[in-house]
């Protein structure tokens, strides 16, 4: 999915989305203004630091959706979560392959294990003694893709989260999970002194080895690749602790992570669920800031052949939701969908809002998206420091083609399945399942995301 034209609206949109269309923008698409009078801004304190908002991210939204909750020391539980009941029919672990060992950390070999900072104190929640992905392995559905510069997403990961690489002579460094799972910057800080520093591999801490690198050349809109994230810009605090995000900036720098050459990952109509955490404050309407599975080729390969979430303001490929966005969105292929419908310049004629899809109003939040092998999804978004999760959409998937669905299994991370650039957004935390959670599962995770300190 691609940027096109114009939306015929009073508020000018730029349209985007992942297609193999062979238009392309002339400048980069921009959200932003002044927050209104009445609304709340997700700018301010516990965004991403590093330079303030980018031409291309919007840090304000309006209209009605979540609201945001400044309560620092909330870490509640979310149980009660969304209001829509059962996941399209799909409960528990279903037909998704994969590794069922999700718990147990893999030796990565090379310097992956080296002593780097304090890399004695697992624990991956702040004191809760779990971590996301040991919730999934609990329910049986596994996480096959676990990825984090922030913390460690098993109580008992201990090894590296991510690799920096350093400009000034190009030799690179692990950084650990330090105390309480946390993300040992200071040692990034110092092998990063008087130069700049770019984050080379983001490690997969599921027992599959689905490590994230940049993206390949071959895409049809990045055809010479990806580029690596600052390792500065997305600077945050995690309960009391300095880390950094993956910063992308659309029609910009081209930061891409991509791994086509997965293990464990679903493929054909497998079920699978996924989520992210990311900066509430940063986000554009051009296609496309999106984490999950996609086409192992680099290219559009038809609907259904992806199952990412998006992050963004797109209404060109998905139409409209409640209030100014950001807005939580499946990119399926051909269309970042809020509900059932959706495509190319879907937008243009469909301006009534999708009434399910609320703008999520949060200095950061969690997004999901939940793809079972029956014939639905389910979109899930919150707020990372606060609250419940809202279900965005839980039912039928569009058509034609979306159903029974054609996934590949590659892994992408910042951009849309054909390498589009388009979209903006700060990456602190994700994964991946083998199979379909449930409800009860999806709120635990919130929690626990909540219990990591987000700002705090």
């Amino acid at each position: 999915m691609r940027p096109f034209a114009v939306l015929p609206i009073a508020v000018a949109v730029a349209m985007a989305a992942c297609s193999s269309s062979s238009v392309q923008p002339s400048e980069p698409a921009t959200d932003g203004g002044s927050p209104e009078a009445g609304n709340l801004s997700s700018s301010g304190s516990g965004g991403a630091t590093g330079g303030g908002a980018d031409s291309g991210a919007s840090t304000s939204s309006s209209g009605s959706g979540l609201g945001a909750d400044s309560s620092s020391g909330s870490s509640g539980s979310s149980s009660g979560g969304s209001g829509s009941g059962s996941d399209g029919g799909s409960t528990g672990s279903t037909d998704a392959g994969g590794s069922t060992d999700a718990g147990e950390s893999r030796d990565a070999g090379g310097s992956r294990d080296a002593a780097s900072g304090d890399s004695g104190s697992p624990g991956a929640d702040s004191g809760t003694g779990q971590g996301p992905c040991d919730i999934y392995q609990a329910a049986n559905t596994p996480c096959v893709a676990a990825h984090s510069t922030v913390r460690a997403l098993y109580a008992s990961y201990t090894k590296a989260l991510y690799q920096v690489t350093r400009a000034s002579d190009k030799t690179t460094k692990d950084i650990l999970a330090g105390t309480g799972g946390v993300a040992d910057t200071s040692v990034q800080d110092s092998f990063c002194a008087g130069t700049t520093c770019t984050i080379s591999i983001i490690y997969d801490q599921s027992p599959q080895g689905n490590d994230l690198e940049k993206a390949p050349p071959g895409a049809t809109w990045l055809p010479n690749g990806g580029t690596e994230s600052s390792a500065s810009k997305g600077k945050i605090s995690v309960s009391g602790h300095t880390v950094y995000g993956i910063y992308v900036t659309g029609y910009s720098d081209n930061v891409a992570y991509r791994n086509n050459n997965t293990k464990g990952v679903a493929t054909g109509n497998q079920a699978e669920a996924m989520y992210m955490v990311v900066d509430g404050a940063r986000f554009s309407s051009s296609c496309c800031f999106d984490y999950g599975n996609a086409e192992k080729d680099s290219k559009d390969d038809g609907n259904g052949t992806m199952e990412a979430i998006y992050w963004g303001t797109d209404t060109a490929w998905g139409g409209f939701g409640e209030g100014a966005g950001p807005w939580v969105a499946a990119d399926l292929e051909n269309g970042m969908f809020k509900g059932d419908k959706g495509g190319y310049n879907y937008g243009a004629t469909n301006t009534t809002p999708w009434p399910t899809a609320q703008s999520v109003i949060a200095k950061f939040a969690t997004t999901m998206l939940k793809g079972p092998s029956v014939d639905t999804f389910t979109l899930k978004a919150g707020n990372a420091q606060s609250g419940s999760l809202t279900t965005m959409w839980n039912s039928s998937r569009p058509s034609p083609n979306y159903s029974p669905k054609a996934l590949q299994g590659a892994i992408i991370l910042g951009t849309g399945g054909d390498g589009s650039n388009g979209g903006t957004g700060t990456f602190f935390e994700g994964a991946m399942t083998s199979g379909n959670p449930t409800d009860a599962v999806d709120d635990a995770v919130q929690a626990n995301i909540i219990a990591a300190g987000y700002g705090r």
